[in-house]
C-alpha cells in the first residue's frame, strides 16, 4: 500500500500528445502509460485534428513548432471549438519566454510546460487539469 501513495494512479484518462518529435512522443507515451493513461499521439495539428473527434481525449499536449499547423494554430482551433473549448490544451515548447506563454494565454491554452519535462512535471499537469475521481 505505501507505494501506491507515491505513484499518482491516472487510469482511464485519455491522454492526446501531439509533436513532430518521434522522441518527445515516444517519451511522453512511455511515462503516461505507465501512470495508467490511455494515450493517443499525432505528429502534427492536422492529424490531431482528426484524431481529437475520434478520440475525445480528456487532455491534449501540443508542441508549439510543428510544421503545417503549428501549436498556436492547433490550441486555437481546439479552445474554439464548443464541444472541445474545455478540453485542458497544455503547450510544450523548448522556448521559454514570456512572449510565448502570453501568446499561448492568447489561444487558450491551460499550462505551458518546458521540454524536456520531466514525468512529475507531465503528470502533474495532468492532475492539476483533470478532475480525476479517487
Amino acid at each position: 500500500m505505501a507505494e501506491e501513495a507515491t505513484e499518482i494512479s491516472l487510469a482511464g484518462i485519455k491522454v492526446m500528445v501531439i509533436d513532430d518529435s518521434k522522441t518527445i512522443r515516444r517519451t511522453a507515451e512511455t511515462l503516461l502509460k505507465k501512470a495508467g493513461c490511455d494515450v493517443v499521439t499525432a505528429t502534427d495539428g492536422f492529424e490531431a485534428l482528426a484524431k481529437i473527434t475520434d478520440q475525445n481525449p480528456d487532455v491534449i499536449f501540443i508542441d508549439i513548432m510543428m510544421p503545417r499547423l503549428d501549436g498556436y494554430q492547433t490550441c486555437a482551433l481546439i479552445k474554439n471549438n464548443h464541444i472541445y473549448k474545455n478540453t485542458p490544451v497544455i503547450l510544450l515548447t523548448s522556448k521559454d519566454g514570456l512572449f510565448d506563454r502570453a501568446r499561448g494565454r492568447i489561444v487558450g491554452s491551460d499550462q505551458y510546460l518546458t521540454k524536456p519535462f520531466t514525468k512529475d512535471e507531465l503528470l502533474g499537469a495532468i492532475t492539476t487539469h483533470v478532475n480525476i475521481a479517487h
